[in-house]
């Protein structure tokens, strides 16, 4: 026994083990949702009751903490777009659509009619200015080039739509009457009384093709307070089947399914306006780091420029101790000293600024969260141009953008819905005939009277029985009704049809056009980038050129003034120059970044350059290890 017990502990022990690892590891279920109703009586009830959405979560993923040692927040590029998908609200916002189209899907696919769910794609943040000179981060999303990205489509126009869902109704009441009668031989008493208890159970169908099936059963209990009828008390029943086809307007299933193709569509609409707020998110999070590595260089750049000015402002001291320089030459040291002081505040401001804008963008709670207020962010990569940009002919690049864009890709959708619903509108402009047939059965039972025993015809017997005798008499068909025609409704002017069916098709002309205005776009889209990258290419050379000039002519200035051969004011004066040139060359390392983005945007592989999957994007979680932190950071 003690061995048994033993054996149990350490069976139990690993157990429990094992479920703290892999519990640990195991994602957490994804908050955006739909959860499906428990309890009651199971598939009966369900259609009844409410699905219900959990509450929003505004808890930020494990990566941002795991990458927060002493007061610092390090990050390559890698980590700041896995950030924004997994924290930022805008792409937790867009989350939600794909669930919101399926839902409006699944009302469609009852008949329902279709409702607007879309949203506009969110820009993401500017960057803070580089000493009054705002960082060009101005990329292709949201509305940036003028290729339109809009919701899907939404139209009720044309016949009314059937309802899909099938309808079972069911009735049942009591009713007692009395009333007092004026000639006695049909009643046989002054004061006739009726009890009656009616159930009726109806159950209808629509198909999309056109047709509408209804079907019936009802019966009435009925007791008397009379002696001359022959039954008493009886029961009547029916089962009765109605049949509705439509044959000119609302008829076939393009028509009538029409919203439910259309949502399909809609719903690849919402999943590209998905990818395009990742892609405007993976962009903008991007153009804050980049400019963030920047100001940092310009902070760099700054303290050397205060360190020159201390340098020479000290030199400057000596000499005019020793007789060998004019006071004056240390004021305009000093003055240059404390304008490099101002220029390293600035910034040093810059930053701080870029930093709170950053962390805002990468944390679904800002700034306020608690490990991120005072957190300094520390970039791990550096802006790299390369010495040369590998890309491949115009025409080449127009074509792979018209094949990646989103935009493009919704506009092709939004013309295809068009012409679906215009096959249910011009369904509008034609009559309405309708073929209907109806058949009953009916059947009468119930307690033969004294009277009806006395005076009965042929027949009667027949008709004397419980209920079973009544439902055999409506399954046997012994008493049939039948009626068939056809109901034709004619619009003399038919103008509403007429001018719906125009105007739709006009918008659908529009449409057509704003595509083409669209892929023309695109074209001018790639080209601008191309240029635009060529462009930063060259201003980033030309900078990095004047910054080693400039740096060569301080460098010479300064041993001319060693020996006497220049002044203080003309060192001075390159310093700030140099300030300048350096400055201007982080501008254009910045500019040079932006362009890059602008391009992947133009041409739509921002996601594929990054590694990012809309799978990933989706969930909310990616699945890229957060970056290790420089060995010489390490505790």
């Amino acid at each position: 026994m003690p061995r048994f017990q033993s054996l149990t502990a350490v069976l139990c022990s690993c157990l429990f083990l094992a479920s703290s690892v892999f519990g640990q590891s195991a994602p957490p279920e994804s908050a955006i949702r739909i959860e499906k109703p428990t309890g009651g009586l199971g598939w009966l009830t369900h259609p009844y009751q409410r699905r219900e959405v959990p509450p929003i979560s505004l808890r930020n993923s494990s990566r941002l903490s795991s990458l927060i040692r002493a007061g610092n927040l390090y990050l390559s590029a890698q980590d700041v777009v896995a950030l924004a998908i997994e924290n930022n609200i805008d792409v937790e916002v867009q989350r939600y659509a794909p669930l919101l189209s399926r839902e409006v899907l699944r009302r469609a696919q009852s008949g329902g009619a279709l409702r607007s769910v879309g949203l506009g794609v969110a820009a993401g943040p500017q960057s803070v200015s580089l000493q009054g000179v705002t960082i060009n981060n101005a990329g292709l999303g949201a509305g940036g080039t003028g290729v339109g990205s809009g919701g899907g489509i939404v139209t009720q126009l044309g016949p009314g739509l059937p309802n899909l869902d099938p309808t079972l109704s069911l009735v049942a009441f009591y009713q007692h009457i009395t009333s007092p009668q004026s000639n006695t031989e049909l009643t046989g008493t002054t004061a006739f009384t009726l009890d009656s208890r009616a159930y009726q159970a109806q159950y209808s169908q629509n198909w999309d093709f056109g047709l509408t099936a209804l079907v019936t059963y009802a019966s009435q209990h009925t007791r008397v307070n009379s002696a001359l009828y022959d039954l008493n008390p009886y029961t009547g029943g029916d089962l009765d089947l109605q049949l509705t086809q439509n044959l000119l307007a609302g008829f076939g299933r393009p028509v009538n399914t029409r919203n439910i193709r259309v949502q399909k569509n809609n719903e690849k609409v919402t999943d590209l306006q998905f990818k395009l707020q990742v892609i405007a998110t993976v962009s903008a999070a991007l153009n804050l780091y980049w400019d963030l590595v920047a100001f940092n260089r310009d902070v760099q750049a700054r303290q050397h420029e205060v360190e020159t000015a201390q340098r020479l402002y000290e030199d400057n001291q000596k000499q005019v101790e020793i007789g060998s320089l004019a006071e004056i030459e240390v004021t305009r040291a000093e003055s240059q000293l404390y304008s490099a002081k101002q220029d390293l505040l600035i910034a040093q401001t810059n930053v701080l600024q870029q930093e709170t804008v950053l962390k805002n963008y990468l944390s679904r709670s800002g700034v306020a969260a608690a490990d991120l207020a005072d957190v300094h962010i520390v970039p791990l990569d550096n802006i790299v141009v390369p010495e040369k940009d590998e890309m491949a002919p115009i025409d080449k690049l127009v074509e792979e953008a018209l094949a990646s864009r989103a935009e493009i890709q919704q506009a092709r959708l939004n013309v295809d819905s068009n012409r679906m619903n215009l096959v249910g509108i011009r369904s509008g402009l034609k009559p309405a005939l309708q073929a209907f047939a109806e058949l009953t059965n009916n059947g009468l039972t119930g307690q033969l009277t004294p009277y009806g025993a006395l005076t009965g015809g042929p027949g009667l017997d027949y008709l004397v029985g419980g209920y079973a005798n009544l439902l055999g008499e409506i399954a046997r068909r012994n008493y049939p009704s039948y009626s068939a025609g056809f109901s034709l409704n004619i619009p003399l002017r038919n103008r509403a049809a007429q001018a719906d069916y125009v105007t739709s098709e006009l918008e659908m002309r529009q449409n057509e056009l704003s595509l083409q205005k669209n892929v023309n776009q695109v074209r001018v889209d790639v080209q601008n980038a191309v240029i635009g990258l060529q462009q930063a290419r060259a201003r980033y050379d030309a900078s990095v050129k004047a910054r080693v000039l400039q740096q060569q002519t301080l460098d010479a200035d300064q041993k001319k003034y060693a020996l006497g051969a220049t002044t203080a004011y003309q060192v001075v004066q390159d310093q700030r120059d140099l300030a300048t040139a350096e400055s201007a060359e982080v501008q254009a390392m910045a500019n040079y970044s932006h362009a890059r983005i602008n391009f992947a945007q133009a041409i739509g592989t921002t996601l594929d350059d990054n590694h990012v999957t809309l799978a990933e994007a989706l969930s909310g979680r990616v699945n890229a290890a957060p970056s290790t932190l420089p060995p010489e950071e390490k505790q």
